[in-house]
């Protein structure tokens, strides 16, 4: 009988063996293996990094044209300055170009180092100063701004410029607050590139046999834990396999170590193979100390490695379990922004509820009631804080918009219509399109019920596979706003499993005070991954559900609890099919 696996979880009763209770030393609290195939789904764990969502690092580099010459005898002597605009307008300076003598035209070499963050809208501000020859042969962090003369300011958001083919983008200078008076003050030209020390990766699939047995009435449940030995001696896990359940001859799905964090091919690496508990007390059955290079020798050997245990008065027993590579394959890893510089989109879908649950739309307390004053309700905010993020990412900025449980102008109640009233067509001009959209709704559909998903989500899924016979570039992102209980949580799982080999991401906001207990099951972050009534597992999780009263209030963001996890799950999608990035010229010439 096959050996089956089983993704890890903290919960208990669901390690598949009979002693969660067992006393380990060996390391409690640990954070538990990745719940999907590893280092393909683009979490921590397999990112090799300590937060969720993406967080590349990107150089900027500057150039600037036309100044305005505030030099009597000479020219402007130039030196830029970069901030990051926060939500309360305030500006936090990132860093400072060099000063470059006597040029309206300069090319600064110093770069400016950002994190882009994909989850939140990262608005920066770029002003450009003519410093005093008397600060010459000052150190330009010490330079104090006022005493210089202001040549321009320009204004763009991060991903206006990583969307870009070029990663390059071309913006007018103007006064400060926007005033550009009759003067032409120039422009400035930004460039970002990603700060990536190599993305050389090795694939590896690793096998075990004859494992101690350290269960009582059933076999172990062994997963692997790969570390990187540090200059200090102490050791830093990079990886982990899955769980494989009750069998002490197991076969893991192959892991994807990047560079970044295995080091070189030569630096040791520890193996350890643990029994795993539901209590995280995990039991040590062996370990062994291999580098990439001697992994790879395993495998073009085929032969096995003994792993080693160490008693507790440190004699070390060589055991009769042994690792073996079945598989060791180089590769290069893309990350997120490889794809998306290369012209790689996703586009951006909602769908919204119209069940009777939220009210009556002319009450004040209704959660679709359109304050006259201009605040927004909450499928607005949710509306407008996703798109705004998502929008860069899609060039036409043509979005499919549509409403569910609701009673339309014939009469019958539709899951799935079409939100501008229009039956030729769903799709709307840009975020203000799905606003008014939205609001015009509310008075043409009647609210209605039941809280139904499966017709909205083999919608979307419809329109994401179509895509795949004709562009493999696009990448499809549905965001549902509901109040409500689903009355067809099973019907939505088998929606959720057969769109999880689509191209498409689903995002769910909870708005209300309902019990939103279904939506954490279809997002599967307890590890467990969706079922269909037939028995098919989903390929991955592709869901993120985020309930607005539990994040309101707290340092985290919807739109953030909501995005980071979107670029791991398409990173998933993309590795999974072996789809690369597009070389430059062809994303240029399709473009």
């Amino acid at each position: 009988m096959a050996a089956t696996t089983m993704p890890l979880t903290s919960s208990t009763g669901l390690g598949g063996s009979s002693n969660s209770s067992r006393k380990s030393s060996e390391f409690e609290n640990e954070t538990l293996p990745c719940r999907t195939a590893p280092n393909l789904c683009g979490c921590v764990a397999c990112r090799g990094g300590s937060n969720r969502g993406s967080k590349d690092t990107a150089l900027l580099s500057l150039a600037a044209f036309n100044l305005r010459d505030r030099d009597i005898t000479s020219k402007s002597d130039p030196m830029a300055v970069v901030y990051a605009k926060k939500i309360d307008g305030k500006l936090d300076e990132l860093g400072r170009t060099e000063v470059v003598l006597n040029s309206l035209n300069p090319t600064w070499i110093e770069k400016v180092t950002v994190a882009f963050q994909f989850e939140i809208m990262q608005p920066f501000v770029f002003h450009v100063y003519d410093i005093d020859t008397k600060y010459y042969n000052v150190p330009v962090k010490t330079l104090k701004l006022e005493d210089q003369d202001f040549l321009g300011e320009a204004t763009c958001v991060l991903s206006e410029i990583v969307t870009k083919q070029s990663r390059s983008l071309t913006l007018n200078l103007h006064g400060k607050s926007g005033h550009t008076g009759l003067r032409n003050l120039g422009v400035l030209t930004i460039h970002a590139e990603e700060l990536v020390a190599s993305r050389s990766a090795v694939e590896i699939t690793l096998r075990c046999s004859y494992l101690d047995n350290k269960d009582l009435f059933s076999k172990s449940d062994p997963f692997l834990r790969v570390s990187r030995i540090v200059e200090s001696g102490g050791s830093i896990p990079i990886c982990k396999t899955e769980v494989v359940n009750n069998n002490l001859n197991p076969t893991w799905k192959p892991l994807c170590l990047s560079m970044q964090q295995f080091g070189s091919k030569d630096n040791p690496l520890i193996i350890e193979c643990f029994d795993f508990n539901s209590s995280g007390n995990h039991v040590l059955i062996g370990k062994l100390q291999k580098s990439v290079a001697d992994l790879e020798k395993l495998h073009k050997g085929r032969s096995g490695a003994n792993l080693i245990l160490t008693s507790h008065h440190g004699h070390e027993k060589i055991l009769k379990g042994q690792l073996f590579v079945d598989q060791f394959c180089e590769k290069e890893q893309y990350s997120f922004l490889d794809y998306i510089s290369s012209g790689f989109e996703l586009n951006f879908m909602v769908a919204i509820d119209f069940t009777a649950s939220n009210g009556n739309p002319r009450n004040p307390d209704s959660l679709h009631y359109i304050d006259p004053s201009g605040r927004l309700n909450s499928y607005q905010k949710a509306i407008i804080d996703v798109g705004e993020v998502i929008q860069f990412y899609d060039s036409d900025k043509r979005f499919p918009a549509w409403g569910f449980g609701g009673r339309t102008s014939d009469g019958t109640i539709s899951h799935c219509f079409n939100l501008n009233g229009n039956a030729g067509g769903f799709e709307v001009e840009g975020v203000e399109g799905i606003m008014t959209a939205y609001a015009s709704a509310l008075h043409n559909v009647a609210l209605a019920g039941p809280t139904l998903f499966g017709q909205v989500i083999n919608t979307a899924a419809q329109t994401a596979g179509q895509s795949l016979s004709y562009n493999s570039n696009k990448y499809f992102v549905l965001l549902i706003i509901t109040d409500g209980v689903l009355t067809d949580l099973q019907e939505t799982k088998d929606a959720l499993v057969k769109a999880s080999d689509l191209p498409l991401s689903i995002l769910i906001v909870g708005v209300g005070g309902a019990d939103f207990g279904q939506m954490e099951v279809l997002d599967a972050d307890n590890g467990q991954r969706l079922e269909s009534s037939t028995g098919r597992v989903a390929t991955h999780d592709i869901v993120q559900f985020v309930s607005m009263r539990d994040v309101h209030g707290g340092r985290i963001s919807v739109v953030q609890a909501l995005l980071e996890e979107l670029p791991g799950q398409f990173l998933t999608y993309m590795r999974r099919r072996d789809i690369k990035p597009r070389p430059l010229h062809v994303a240029q010439t399709s473009g």
